[in-house]
């Protein structure tokens, strides 16, 4: 009964946070005049990877890095798939036509599958792990070296512009984005619950549950964006939530325990890295080609989450 409480009042914290933190974003972003694609990116993004951070980091120390190198691919696999798909059967097609938002993405293509090549030998050495520190302060500093890849100026009046109402948005955007952290946590540990109750391995929790968890904060953001129309906001987030995890997080991993995995083209993670190797690879083509991910290319991307659940089950 505790843990039925604990999903109940976790899933209502999403419903009436979701929409709170997306307010205070876009309030932020007027008051900064940054786009709101780099304060999605910076805000939302890197706490939506601060669980990744302390699961993988633990892991690293541990002695078992290959869980953090698990967890990253298998989350980028559900941000590029239902988080995208999702924002895009609500809104209608997710649309860019900025040049900043291009080049990300190019960049965001070219991070996803950097790590699978790098340990395509068997290992992500500290080497590897500098690398791919290095691909993240490469962007940072891309990203900041014009003023217009991250200013905007915003023809309409924003009536909030003082100081006082600049630092009550952030405090209500830390405050939300903190609780979604923690009903996404709820959810995941009554759900690991209620799979021990109905006697479902904990090998396919991880793939269908835990997975999933750890990216719900992305995926329920992109879906309240989207009611709101704020295509930046989504690919801001989603970028980001990619990139973090797969240069900053998996480098500082690969410094603290280098990632072994034996037989690499047979190991555990074939299906996941064939997976993501697809999730990016439609994503950039979608945005890249017609600079929209339309809502028939959402339903291609959910089907191929499906996918991924299937290959994944009948693999174990």
């Amino acid at each position: 009964m505790f843990y039925i409480l604990l999903f109940v009042f976790s899933c209502i914290l999403l419903l009436w946070m979701g929409k709170w933190v997306v307010d205070a974003l876009i309030s932020v972003a007027h008051f900064l005049q940054w786009r709101e694609f780099v304060v999605a990116f910076f805000v939302m993004a890197f706490a939506s990877c601060i669980p990744n951070f302390f699961v993988d980091i633990s892991s690293a120390f541990r002695g078992i890095p290959q869980l953090a190198f698990g967890d990253v691919i298998g989350g980028n696999v559900v941000d590029l798939t239902i988080a995208v798909g999702l924002a895009a059967l609500i809104s209608g097609g997710i649309t860019t036509n900025s040049r900043v938002v291009q080049s990300s993405l190019i960049f965001t293509f070219i991070v996803a599958v950097l790590p699978l090549l790098l340990i395509w030998d068997g290992k992500l050495g500290r080497a590897d792990g500098l690398v791919l520190i290095s691909f993240f302060f490469i962007y940072i500093y891309w990203l900041f070296s014009k003023k217009e890849r991250f200013c905007k100026v915003y023809k309409e009046k924003n009536i909030k512009k003082g100081r006082i109402f600049f630092i009550k948005d952030l405090i209500k955007m830390t405050i939300g984005v903190i609780v979604l952290l923690f009903a996404a946590q709820g959810i995941i540990k009554s759900s690991i619950v209620f799979s021990g109750t109905f006697n479902i391995s904990l090998p396919l929790v991880g793939i269908l549950i835990v997975g999933l968890g750890n990216a719900l904060p992305e995926v329920y953001f992109a879906f309240i964006s989207s009611k709101k129309d704020q295509g930046w906001l989504i690919l801001g987030d989603i970028m980001g939530a990619v990139i973090i995890p797969a240069t900053l997080i998996l480098g500082i991993v690969a410094l603290i325990a280098p990632i072994e995995i034996s037989s690499f083209s047979i190991s555990t993670f074939a299906v996941a890295r064939f997976f993501m190797i697809i999730s990016a690879l439609l994503f950039f083509f979608f945005l890249r080609t017609g600079k929209k991910v339309s809502r028939r290319e959402g339903l291609i991307l959910l089907f191929l989450y499906i996918s991924f659940l299937i290959c994944e089950i009948l693999f174990k």
